[in-house]
């Protein structure tokens, strides 16, 4: 089976949101495919196989599955492009458990287009002013994650929060945001999920899903260029639409292999 390491949201090796991407020869159970994950202790390995002219997609943490992965899917629609298991004028369709998603390539980079997954605001759990350290100028929530906006882009930088606390509140994980301080990004954000065991995930496509509508209504646009500032950094291109979420990024192949098991 084909092994692939790509980095996403991303041109430059080492840089973005790295995933493993196993082209998948046969059916496999959940349990082979966690011990994979795990050996190969990559944020996120993506598991893909042709099914009925689509494609199926299952997406593993090194300890769980999660429901829903953008680099993930990002770095899997790149493969199959750059391998030429799919020509690149042709989208690509996913059966996958947060059901159908569909890629394109667009302009030199992969569009994703996932569901929209807009925030309510609700009242900031003091466990989170806790962990963060700060006073949120605005705490929204979706059905997975808290969104937070901050009063500045170097609060988002600079912020060290404390991951046990925030392992302790009830959802995936906490989006920090904040508008861009320079004209070369709209807005910035980081990712803490260590409900997936991840302290800081490096640049996260689902959390856009997000930050782009919360933005959209913030500063009257559909289409942004965000950036992640963690280390790594990544870069991501956001168009919102009525009822969804396009995402474009670059990618980059940084190793090739095969499976022996």
């Amino acid at each position: 089976m084909e092994l692939t390491i790509i980095n996403t949201f991303t041109d430059q090796p080492f840089k973005g949101n790295p995933a493993a991407v196993c082209l998948l020869t046969g059916e496999s159970d959940s349990e082979w495919m966690q011990r994979v994950a795990k050996e190969i202790n990559m944020p996120v390995t993506a598991f893909i196989q042709p099914h009925n002219g689509e494609w199926k997609l299952r997406w593993f943490t090194p300890f769980i599955e999660i429901p829903i992965c953008g680099h993930g899917t990002l770095a899997s629609s790149f493969f199959l492009w750059d391998k030429g298991y799919v020509p690149r004028n042709q989208p690509i369709a996913y059966q996958t458990k947060s059901g159908l998603l569909t890629a394109k390539f667009v302009d030199g980079m992969v569009q994703l287009e996932f569901p929209s997954l807009r925030e309510k605001e609700t009242t900031a759990p003091d466990l989170l002013i806790k962990a963060l350290g700060v006073v949120p100028a605005y705490v929204g929530q979706n059905k997975w994650d808290l969104l937070v906006e901050v009063q500045s882009e170097e609060i988002v930088r600079n912020l060290k929060p404390d991951i046990d606390s925030i392992a302790q509140l009830p959802v995936r994980g906490v989006i920090v945001t904040s508008q861009s301080d320079s004209s070369e990004y709209d807005f910035v954000s980081r990712f803490f999920s260590p409900a997936q065991a991840l302290a800081e995930d490096q640049v996260t496509g689902s959390a856009h899903c997000c930050l782009g509508p919360y933005w959209n209504s913030r500063l009257d646009k559909s289409i942004f260029i965000a950036y992640q500032a963690s280390e790594r950094g990544g870069l991501l291109k956001v168009e919102v639409t009525e009822d969804a979420v396009k995402l474009s990024g670059h990618a980059v192949t940084i190793f090739e292999g095969n499976l022996t098991i």
